[in-house]
């Protein structure tokens, strides 16, 4: 029952986060790039539930957002299953208790996400390929993404460990010994 809760608690943050990349951040653009929080929301998944939810909710936060904005279905949902799964996959490696370690996770997967993105796309509309445009891009959201992440560090960190322990329990402390 927990479990469903907070699969609910977390389709509500996605609606929530979806509001806010539509309305809030549109004011707030540097240099007319937005922050990604759905990477930053898949990452959290992956991390601190495991890396079956993180795809679970990666794929399907891909769809709802391919189905609402984009052109294509399913690019979306690709590449946030590919950070959930990257996500779990960190968990077992890192600690999730550094500041440094989600600034660095954060920077790989914006990275990711928005190069897996760009190059599938240009597959598919078969367009020039830009790179010194990209590549500001890039370097603008990431920096954009982590400031976020520093911001809501605190926040992060609770609800992390709330969600780890209703999905992962006491065997957390299992795969140190």
């Amino acid at each position: 029952m927990r479990k469903i809760a907070s699969v609910v608690i977390i389709f509500f943050a996605f609606i929530l986060i979806y509001l806010l990349q539509a309305n809030f951040f549109n004011w707030f653009t540097i240099a007319g790039v937005k922050p990604n929080l759905f990477v930053i929301l898949i990452v959290f998944v992956g991390l601190f539930a495991g890396k079956y939810m993180g795809v679970s909710i990666g794929v399907v936060a891909g769809l709802l957002l391919d189905f609402f904005i984009s052109k294509k279905i399913g690019i979306s949902a690709i590449m946030f299953g590919i950070i959930g799964l990257l996500g779990g996959i960190l968990d077992n490696n890192f600690s999730k208790d550094s500041k440094l370690t989600i600034i660095i996770i954060i920077f790989g997967t914006t990275a990711l996400y928005e190069i897996g993105n760009y190059v599938i796309n240009a597959f598919i509309y078969n367009y020039e390929v830009e790179i010194v445009n990209f590549a500001i891009q890039l370097g603008i959201e990431i920096i954009y993404n982590i400031i976020l992440t520093i911001i809501l560090y605190p926040l992060i960190q609770r609800a992390g460990n709330l969600l780890e322990n209703i999905f992962k329990g006491n065997r957390i402390l299992t795969r140190y010994f």
